[in-house]
């Protein structure tokens, strides 16, 4: 039973930085829970997507946005700008540069973004697993030269969890006092037909590696509540969305291969995190260049911010 006398601080908190530095990984760490698909392919992450954190003493919610880049198609645009977007509608921003990777122009543009946001921020020096350490002390100076004002500098590795309590602890005392927004249970606002179909999304790169392009788009279509000899089973109706021909043959695969292994992978990860049995039943369909498409992009669910 909590204290009456302690607050009770919650509020939102924005991770940004360039695509590719670690925000999901972070993100998932952070929540306890897997809320957002991860990929080493970089602009994998294309909704703002929350995760909440619950504790006796606050909840965090967490929105992990799109890495912000140099767009080459409406989509890219688009989803900058919901990155962008949350900075200005956030308690806290926090930023992300890689610990193993030299700070570069991306990272001094978006800091730039952060600091016109006038939103206080924390700057988080992510994959410090993967770095040393006299590199990590170089990137916590540049950063606090070069990057702007910012409330905290910390130092973290989403892999192991090391600097993630710190960096709670940090957020936490920026935010206000207030109420729980969401329910101590929930981990993420997203349907579970997102997470269908982001899973299956997430498995489709995994599975197809270099060969996949980013031209690829997963929607649920339909949920439905069965029984079956398990028990309740919920059936979706996914569609894989491609830009050409050549890319449904990858996506199929020889004999139907890597569409059902990405199937048979997303199924169980989904089983697991709903905690009951699920069946997918997954089409592919070609849309030409429907990341250049307003239309399609709309119809997508990537509408203007």
């Amino acid at each position: 039973m909590s204290d009456p006398g302690t607050i009770h601080r919650s509020g939102f908190v924005t991770v940004v930085g360039r695509p590719n530095v670690g925000k999901s990984t972070l993100v998932n760490r952070l929540v306890g829970s897997k809320v957002s698909i991860v990929s080493d392919r970089a602009q994998t992450t294309r909704n703002a997507i929350r995760g909440v954190r619950t504790t006796e003493h606050s909840q965090i919610v967490f929105i992990d946005t799109p890495g912000i880049h140099k767009p080459r198609t409406l989509l890219g645009e688009r989803v900058n700008e919901r990155a962008r977007a949350t900075l200005t509608e956030v308690d806290v921003v926090c930023l992300l540069v890689e610990g193993n990777a030299p700070i570069g122009p991306g990272d001094r543009f978006i800091a730039n973004l952060v600091q016109e946001s006038a939103t206080p921020a924390v700057l988080v020096v992510s994959k410090t697993d993967l770095a040393r350490s006299n590199d990590v002390l170089e990137h916590l100076a540049v950063a606090s030269s070069e990057l702007g004002d910012y409330e905290a500098f910390v130092p973290v590795s989403a892999v192991t969890g090391d600097g993630t309590d710190a960096l709670v602890d940090e957020l936490e005392a920026r935010l206000p006092e207030g109420p729980q927004y969401y329910p101590p249970e929930m981990v993420t606002d997203q349907p579970e037909s997102f997470l269908a179909a982001e899973l299956l999304r997430e498995q489709l790169l995994a599975t197809a590696r270099d060969e996949l392009p980013h031209s690829i788009v997963v929607t649920a279509d339909e949920v439905e509540e069965r029984d079956s000899a398990r028990g309740p089973l919920l059936a979706f109706a996914l569609t894989v969305r491609v830009e050409r021909d050549s890319q449904k043959g990858i996506v199929i695969g020889r004999g139907g291969r890597v569409l059902r292994d990405a199937g048979t992978a997303a199924r169980r990860e989904l089983e697991a995190l709903l905690g009951v049995a699920v069946h997918l039943d997954v089409r592919v369909k070609v849309e030409p260049d429907w990341q250049r498409r307003p239309h399609s992009l709309d119809r997508l669910g990537f509408e203007r911010s």
